[in-house]
């Protein structure tokens, strides 16, 4: 089987930072390579894959302010559909845009949502020949119809487990109001615990009035935007990860990825949370400050092996590969 991989190019695929698209999108075409599939990632160019790289933009277009990235996504996407007849399946990773071309598309199109960015894009969605997968139930439109919900997948290897933790909690995200960071700040503090911060800062005047004035280096520290390695001794390193999210949120790859290192969340009980966070096992659900501040106080009991253990049954990167694998499989034929 050929399969068009259209990722996004925000970012470099695997993403050096920030990226969570370009993340999952590398996984999974590194994954599919592993099982055979003939495989072509259509990304920046200075993207590194085991796949056939292709592309017209020479790096992302978020690391470059001399760049649109209307206009260089725009032509991502009529340079890889006007290639399309050479596959057996075009599998869209990008946004709405892909869709509104989607008649130029000559071979099945399958497009993974990774969220909606409001619900004015629904009609790219409901009007396209495209087939849809979810990578959460909670985040499915009414108005389309879902071949399968495949959850993202975690490179499990390169998140390693740490047993013991550490005395203070985490917060990984974007910083942006969506994202809960001055909650995280005010359940930590109640708490009485010091809080690291790590994203990278998406809303200046949020980060500026309500995060800033309370980072002092010990109580609360921000690092900014981390890369891989960093990533997981950090997660590894906190007592919890702390997700007081204020918005549905798609899946939340911090999240597992936390789990992975052995070190429970603590998330507010909206969007897909509770379809990924096991209470109990692999942290806890909320919906109040004051609920979270009481889960940290409880946080100890969570068996750190079992968490870990509980994440690479349910995320680890090869179940998500079989998973599409089996969306490709029904929708062009065995693979």
């Amino acid at each position: 089987m050929r399969v068009a991989l259209l990722g996004p190019i925000a970012w470099r695929t695997p993403p050096r930072h920030y990226g969570p698209w370009e993340l999952v999108t590398s996984l999974l075409a590194e994954g599919l390579v592993a099982r055979g599939v003939d495989v072509t990632l259509f990304a920046t160019l200075d993207s590194i894959t085991s796949a056939s790289l292709d592309g017209i933009a020479p790096h992302g277009y978020a690391e470059d302010a001399s760049m649109d990235g209307r206009i260089w996504e725009a032509m991502h996407v009529s340079y890889a559909l006007g290639r399309s007849a050479g596959f057996d399946l075009v599998h869209s990773h990008l946004d709405w845009l892909p869709l509104a071309f989607a008649e130029h598309c000559r071979a099945p199109l399958l497009t993974t949502v990774h969220g909606f960015s409001g619900s004015g894009i629904l009609p790219a969605y409901a009007q396209a020949g495209s087939a849809y997968v979810s990578i959460s139930d909670a985040d499915r439109a009414p108005e389309l119809d879902y071949v399968a919900t495949v959850h993202h997948g975690i490179d499990l290897a390169a998140l390693p487990f740490d047993p013991h933790g550490g005395e203070g909690l985490v917060a990984f995200g974007r910083i942006h109001p969506d994202k809960g960071t001055d909650a995280a700040i005010e359940i930590a503090r109640r708490a009485g615990l010091p809080l690291t911060i790590c994203g990278i800062i998406q809303d200046q005047r949020y980060y500026e009035e309500k995060v800033a004035p309370h980072v002092d280096g010990e109580k609360v520290v921000f690092l900014g935007s981390v890369g891989p390695r960093r990533r997981a001794e950090i997660l590894g390193g906190a007592l919890a990860l702390l997700h007081p999210i204020a918005f549905a949120e798609p899946f939340g790859l911090s999240v597992v990825e936390s789990m992975a290192c052995g070190t429970p969340v603590i998330a507010y009980r909206r969007g897909s949370m509770p379809e990924v966070v096991d209470p109990g096992v692999t942290g806890f659900l909320v919906d109040t400050v004051e609920e979270a501040v009481e889960a940290v106080s409880r946080v100890a009991s969570v068996d750190r092996a079992g968490c870990r253990a509980q994440a690479e049954r349910r995320f680890g990167v090869d179940r998500m590969v079989t998973d599409y694998l089996g969306v490709y499989g029904g929708l062009v034929g065995s693979v």
